[in-house]
Order: structure tokens, then sequence, then C-alpha cells
């Protein structure tokens, strides 16, 4: 093991003087700091500054955005995905507003308690903006940390996090929102996956995986698990009014956001059942895209009726409205949804 005190000073005197400008970085806000670290999650660092920066324009305080309602929230999210994300940092922040007076509690457990935070939310938050010792570990801290000390544990198990976190205890005694950032910045930049610049490392001396020639060995990861695809169809219909039909999502996954009619292919729903009115489509899509989630991929074309539909003739459905094409900023529509939104207006 290498020396504690060496290796930390070695870290952040870098980190001090290579860092990258962020937003997030250039307030003491708990607020603003939280809302980054959300936003970062699984999301790259330069789509997430203007999305940063257009919501706390948007929603500069937390009575902003606790008063605000779920559509306007979720409007300003659009685009950055994983809208779960989204809907758990407002129940959060209404939890702070009802139940500490606005304030973000600077008490890692009672901010542990807050809808949506997990262990490396807490840890992120509470270090930087209250310095509170705790330890950070991410994708990259798992990388730094699995590198700096050969270790081959596998990084996919809650075990392995957890003796990570300890072992780096010592280390966010004091500076710890400093200590933690150092890292996660030296994995963003130096030590990267698949061509890490060891010979610009700070901390190389102390690297074991350098010392023995494993750097591309680590971290060590279980295989992924295999996605699942989907065949999605959806439908493109449109009345004498030059409007289209779109419909509100009622499943778990992108809940409550609005998109064109769309059908498993292989389920026995159809959009004709729904609407109770035989509809021709053309037989051969107009349009087909891919859509990845975490563990699942849509394989979607898209289907045009082949004669507009008279409006009055149907009964919709409660989440089924009709929308003009110039009036898609009211709704919240996921980045698939807005490919093929993008298509139609083309095509006009």
């Amino acid at each position: 093991m290498f020396k504690e005190n060496e290796f930390k000073t070695n870290l952040v005197t870098w980190f001090d003087e290579n860092q990258r400008e962020m937003p997030w970085r250039e307030t003491s806000n708990p607020y603003y700091i939280w809302l980054s670290e959300v936003m970062l999650q699984q999301t790259q660092v330069k789509t997430v500054i203007d999305y940063y920066l257009r919501f706390t324009k948007r929603f500069p305080t937390i009575e902003d955005l606790s008063n605000a309602h779920e559509d306007d929230v979720l409007k300003y999210w659009e685009g950055l995905g994983y809208y779960s994300r989204a809907r758990n940092f407002h129940t959060a922040i209404k939890e702070v507003a009802d139940k500490f007076q606005g304030k973000v509690p600077d008490d890692p457990q009672q901010f542990a308690d807050l809808k949506g935070v997990g262990p490396y939310t807490q840890a992120a938050v509470m270090s930087i903006a209250f310095n509170q010792p705790l330890a950070t570990v991410d994708g990259n801290v798992f990388r730094v940390w699995s590198r700096l000390n050969n270790d081959y544990r596998d990084t996919k198990l809650q075990s392995t996090r957890k003796a990570f976190e300890q072992e780096l205890l010592p280390y966010v005694q004091n500076e710890s929102g400093t200590f933690n950032q150092a890292m996660m910045e030296l994995g963003a930049l130096i030590c990267t996956p698949k061509a890490p610049l060891c010979l610009f490392c700070p901390v190389q001396t102390q690297c074991e995986a350098f010392e023995k020639g494993t750097v591309l060995e680590l971290p060590v990861k279980t295989t992924k698990v295999k996605k699942r695809h989907i065949k999605q169809h959806v439908y493109i219909v449109k009345n004498e009014n030059n409007e289209y039909l779109i419909e509100q999502r009622t499943q778990k996954l992108l809940n409550q956001m609005w998109e064109f009619p769309m059908y498993e292919a292989e389920s026995n729903e159809s959009i004709q059942q729904t609407l109770g009115q035989e509809i021709s489509f053309n037989e051969k899509p107009v349009y087909t895209l891919k859509h990845q989630f975490t563990h699942i991929t849509w394989d979607i074309s898209v289907f045009v009726a082949e004669s507009t539909i008279t409006k009055n003739s149907l009964v919709l459905p409660e989440n089924m409205t009709w929308m003009k094409l110039t009036d898609k900023a009211s709704y919240n529509f996921p980045v698939s949804m807005t490919k093929i939104y993008n298509h139609i207006c083309q095509s006009e």
C-alpha cells in the first residue's frame, strides 16, 4: 500500500491545477450541487451543462422547483432521459421544502432518506456541499482504485462497493469534497477505460497496476446482461384539421410522457381496438429507428395512416388527444418520439 499523505497530496494538487470548468463547481449551493449529481448519472458532462443552466434558470430555488408542476419539470428534463431521476428529484425537493424549511439537510442520514438518494448521491452531495467524510464510488473511482491497488474484486458486486467506500474513508476525513472530485476527475481525464494516460498520471508512482503491467485488465466487471429487444410499431394518425393523434404513457417506463400511439408488434393489442375503428396504414414503415435503454432496446417501425381521420368520428380514451405540430412544446416527448416528430415535420 502506498503512502496515504503523499498519494492524496499528489492527487489534489493535480486536481487544483487541471480540473475542468463546470458551472456546478462555481457554487456552494447544495441544491445546485445535488441537481448536477442527479443530471450527471449515466450522462456525459458536455450534455449536462446546457440542461443544468436552463434548469437552474427556470427553477433557481428549492421553492421554485417544489411549487412547479411535474409536467413543467419534465419539460426542462426532456432529452436527458432516465426521467425517473427528474421525478424522484422533484419529489425529494418537495420533501426538503416541507420537512427542512427549504434547506438541504447536512445530516447524511436525513439526506439519504429523501426520494431517489442512493449511496453515491449521498456521498457526493454531502462531501462536496458540506464536507462530510463520505467517499464517493462511481465508475471512475472503481477504475482508479482497482488499478491503484491492482485489485481484481468484481466491481459489479455491492460487497466490493462497500469495501471500496471503507478503504477510501481515511482520505475523506478532511477536504472530502475536493478528494472525491479529484478521484472522479482522474478517472475521467487520465485513468480512462481503454487508453489511460499513465505517463501523465499524478499518482503513477503509487499505482500497482502500472508497475505490474495490468492496467488494462482492471477493473473487473461481470459480463453485462444482454439487452432485450422489443419490436415496437408506432402509428401516425392525422385528422382533417392537420392534428396528430398522441397518447400519454401509463407504463412504468417513461410514465406520463407523450408519444404517437405505440404497440408492441407481438402483443394482441392494436390501435384499431383502442380507437374502435378500422384504419388502414402503409404496409411498409416510412421510418425506422432504434432506441436503447439500460436493459431494453426498442426497434421502432413507424406506419402512417393512408387517409385522414374525421375528428368527430372518434371517441378517444382519456390518455389520448390531438396535437398540432406547432404545439409540441406543450407536451413532454421522449427522445425516440421527438425523432419521429422531426421526421414528420420534414415530410410535411
